[in-house]
This record gives C-alpha cells, structure tokens and sequence, in this order.
C-alpha cells in the first residue's frame, strides 16, 4: 500500500514492477523544524494513516539557507520559491516510512540539487507549463524543471520523489520479489 496521492510515486513503483494500491492519507504534514525530522516524521504519519499489511509514507522537502520549501501554493509563490533556489545549491530531503504490522522502518536521504542562474523570462516559462504545482520546491527535475537544474550530487529519483536506493536497501525482496505482501 502506497500512502500517497503523489501521481510520481506511483509511477517510480509501476517502472520498478511493485503491486501497490495508493490511497491519500488523510494528514496534516508538519513544516516546521530541520528537513530531515520534517520528512522522517511526516513519512511516519503517513504510513501510520493508512491500513494494510505493508504501508509505504514518503515525504520530500527541498531546504536552503535554513528554510524548507514544500509544495507552493499557488504560481507566485512558486515562482519566489524558483527565484530564491535560482544559481544556488540547495538540498532535497526525502523520508520513506514503512510500516508493516506494529513495525515501522525509516530511512532519510539527502541529495544536492543547484540551479542554474535563472532569467525572469526563464521563471515565468518554468511557471507556465504548470508543473510546479504538487511538487517540493515548485519544480518537477523529470520534466521541462530538468532545464533549471546545473547540476546534481546523489540521488536523481530522491528528486523525482521516491529515493529508490533507499527504498531497495530497505525492502529489496519489494523489488526483487519476494515474501512480503503488498
């Protein structure tokens, strides 16, 4: 069971060949506090939230200079947010939770993210197409956000949405096959 609504979770699952089911969790994610407790514990809630036998939360914030940055609200603000990560390197943080039974297993992951020096002619194209909307830092790097970015250290799918290296060295036999059920 998928603890998300994110249509990018979903879809890094179905390339990877796991059986899932998504339902929305049905939280109020925290935003205060360092990135990597925010994710952790939003993760945690998430995978709390729904039932199943095996339930996967994730959670993903994007930090700069001490400030995290989720899903804008509506285009100006994501257009501050794309003028604030522009020429700069900032971090993406991503917690996946998975709960099976009583037990929950938490793994954090951290990737390095830096923009190119971006125009305002640059930002206003970004924001027209749309694709900030639902996404950590207002930018989606699997799409036309690709051309924002300058550089990456780490994990590419961490920014996608879904750190599959942590999701692999948590649960490989979801991957791989194996006895747990889905």
């Amino acid at each position: 069971m998928l603890a998300s609504g994110s249509p990018q979770r979903r879809a890094i699952l179905e390339q990877l060949g796991i059986e899932f089911r998504a339902v929305a969790p049905a939280v109020e994610e925290l935003s205060e506090g360092s990135p990597e407790w925010l994710v952790t514990e939003n993760a945690r809630c998430k995978a709390e939230a729904v039932e199943g036998p095996l339930v996967l939360g994730v959670d993903t914030t994007v930090a700069l200079d001490g400030r995290t940055y989720g899903k804008p609200p509506d285009r100006d603000a994501a257009g501050e947010v794309l003028g604030a990560l522009s020429g700069h390197e900032h971090e993406v943080w991503s917690a996946i939770a998975l709960r099976e039974g009583g037990e929950v297993a938490v793994r954090s992951v951290r990737t390095l993210v830096r923009f190119r020096r971006l125009s305002a002619v640059e930002i206003d194209w970004y924001l027209a197409t749309g694709e900030w909307r639902e996404r950590a830092g207002g930018y989606a790097i699997q799409g036309r956000g690709a051309a924002l970015v300058e550089e990456i250290e780490g994990d590419f799918w961490n920014v996608v949405g879904l750190p599959v290296a942590a999701l692999v060295g948590l649960a490989p036999e979801l991957v791989v096959g194996g006895r747990r059920s889905r």
